[in-house]
């Protein structure tokens, strides 16, 4: 399951504000207004829409808006309530036989997790398993790579195009050296689209493709986890022993919020116990 991460949003618009309040502290109203040029605008926006468009194929153009909205959301993926799930399905693996995991796996929503069980369920060998699983982490982090490049691409090329507007506009400027009072606003005016450029690539582009990069190696760290517990299902391994197992992929913090939570259910557990005599 997935929710919105409202920390991408929040970084653009605090570094956007940021910027605009240093220039009105230091220009004023004039000096924010100044800094609004349309057509540097139009030329760092247009030259990046044109390389881009250049660069990949339309199949991979089609990925674009699925990786930004992929940057403002984020996997809401517990590590130990995923640990308690295998927990719980090997508990049942071991009572009941790999059959009574059907009704359960209606219940998973993650597919992935879904089809692991799915593989072990038909008793297929837990080394396929494993190959099986591993090849569609694999593809998956090719899918991610593919479409994270597009924002990449898009950092690498806003700066230069910012460049490109600033030598269109140093032309324009040298062109009209008749009259030197024009030569300031002009000189200004031809700066701005290697703001913008450079603006967009270190604020907005490079950091979301970072982010995209990060939530890529979590979600891969996820699936790991997954293969791990569905061959401990499969293989019968003791719910234990496969809980100690799987937990080594827990932080400090994380392993001691488990254990608080494994004694305040016996101590539940204990509680009703004394109850009911």
């Amino acid at each position: 399951m997935k929710r919105k991460d409202i920390l991408t949003p929040i970084g653009i618009f605090v570094g956007i504000t940021m910027v605009f309040v240093g220039i009105f502290t230091n220009g004023g109203l004039g000096g924010v207004t100044s800094f609004i040029q349309i057509s540097s605008i139009l030329v760092v926006i247009g030259g990046l829409i044109g390389a881009i468009l250049v660069n990949f194929s339309l199949r991979e153009l089609k990925l674009t808006f699925k990786v930004f909205k992929e940057a403002f959301r984020q996997n809401d993926t517990n590590l130990r309530q995923l640990i308690q799930l295998f927990v719980q399905l090997s508990e049942k693996a071991r009572r009941e036989g790999l059959l009574a995991l059907e009704n359960e796996v209606e219940d998973v929503e993650d597919p992935f997790i879904k089809k692991g069980i799915l593989l072990a369920i038909d008793g297929i060998e837990p080394e396929v398993i494993q190959d099986i699983m591993n090849a569609e982490i694999v593809a998956i982090e090719e899918r991610h790579q593919k479409g994270r490049a597009i924002i990449q691409k898009a950092g690498e090329y806003a700066p230069a195009w910012g460049m490109i507007g600033t030598l269109i506009g140093l032309v324009l400027m040298l062109n009209n050296l008749t009259n030197p009072e024009t030569i300031g606003p002009s000189m200004a005016v031809a700066l701005l689209t290697t703001f913008y450029g450079t603006l967009l690539a270190n604020l907005v582009f490079t950091p979301m493709a970072g982010k995209l990069e990060n939530k890529t190696e979590d979600e891969m760290f996820l699936k790991q986890i997954v293969i791990e517990g569905v061959i401990g299902v499969q293989s019968g391994q003791n719910p234990k022993i496969l809980e100690e197992k799987l937990s080594a992929f827990l932080s400090n913090e994380e392993k001691n919020e488990l254990v608080d939570e494994e004694e305040e259910e016996q101590a539940e557990f204990a509680g009703e116990s004394v109850n009911g005599l």
